[in-house]
């Protein structure tokens, strides 16, 4: 007769994030996230097949933490809500950046968004390969934004650096790293997220 279960996902998931957000994804181990919780790693192996599941347990939870409940609006506000929102709870949890971009299609949560997603672009008049390619291109950006966010941000050394050029040899690099420098990472994302829907909603 098996063992009952005395762990939730939810404790699961919790040791997984305390070991990421304290060490990075890189410590992510099956042993490291018993130490976590305070058990043998052969222990752990009872409520999760590997490091992969982990993972998507991980993924799923970033995903379900998202409200779906979306206010009575146009379209594309609906989206930009959304979208937000999903931004929003990455942000949470930075490193597990690349687990969304492995796992997005495998977390019975990730799905659900993009159900979600996929309704608000048909109400909006979007349907066919016309729906698939809006829905691709909002992820699409989505995804590389947060990895600019987390990864490249402008208020790295990288724009500080471009915005020090000489202005004679690289004047439109120098001016736009210098504007870049003061732009806060939330208004890049809406006046982006704004750009893409004026082109889908075209």
């Amino acid at each position: 007769m098996p063992r009952p279960r005395s762990l939730t996902d939810e404790q699961l998931v919790g040791a997984a994030l305390a070991v990421i957000d304290r060490d990075g994804l890189p410590a992510l181990t099956m042993r490291a996230v018993a130490r976590e919780l305070g058990m043998a790693t052969m222990g752990l192996y009872r409520y999760v097949a590997d490091r992969e599941a982990l993972e998507v347990l991980v993924v799923d939870h970033v995903f379900r933490s998202v409200d779906l409940t979306l206010p009575s609006a146009d379209w594309a506000d609906r989206v930009r809500v959304l979208m937000d929102r999903l931004r929003i709870a990455v942000a949470e949890h930075p490193a597990v950046v690349p687990l969304v971009l492995r796992h997005r299609q495998a977390a019975p949560g990730s799905l659900r968004l993009i159900e979600t997603m996929l309704a608000v672009l048909t109400e909006g008049g979007h349907t066919g390969i016309d729906r698939v390619v809006a829905q691709r291109t909002l992820i699409a950006y989505l995804l590389g934004f947060l990895q600019n966010e987390h990864y490249a941000a402008l208020s790295g050394a990288g724009t500080i650096a471009m915005s020090e050029l000489v202005p004679e040899r690289f004047p439109q690099l120098a001016r736009t790293a210098t504007d870049a420098r003061a732009l806060p990472p939330d208004v890049e994302f809406r006046r982006g997220l704004d750009v893409l829907l004026r082109g889908l909603a075209g």
